[in-house]
């Protein structure tokens, strides 16, 4: 029940970052819809399967990067992950790398404070 309810609220937080955010689409149209948020479900869900299993292998592999760097690599990494969700997901579009990085950081920043006030554990 747990992961319906984050992948929901994910949901919620991709269509209101989307309609707000100048370079990112959900299915081409404005403002809130159901088309829109059946949608922002399959990003969640896509997100959240290359979170699972294509990211842990990004960060081995650019580990040398990600330690010189101090970490700031991995904002790089999230930013992949947001332009590989893009090309996977029909209807869900990021104009440029540097969109994709700051969604992926409001993304994240949001699903931080929702979850710390709903008392899920992040």
């Amino acid at each position: 029940m747990n992961l319906i309810v984050r992948i929901l609220v994910t949901a919620v937080l991709v269509m209101i970052i989307a309609h707000f955010m100048p370079g990112v689409a959900l299915k081409g149209t404005h403002g809130i819809s159901s088309e829109n948020f059946v949608t922002a479900i399959i990003v969640a869900v896509v997100l959240g399967l290359l979170n699972l299993f294509v990211k842990p292998l990004l960060v081995l592999l650019t580990l040398p990067v990600t330690v010189i760097t101090f970490g700031l690599f991995l904002l790089v990494i999230n930013a992949l992950i947001i332009m590989l969700c893009a090309n996977l997901v029909d209807g869900f579009a990021v104009s440029s790398f540097w969109t994709a990085l700051l969604f992926s950081l409001i993304l994240s920043i949001l699903q931080s404070v929702v979850f710390s006030l709903t008392g899920g554990d992040k």
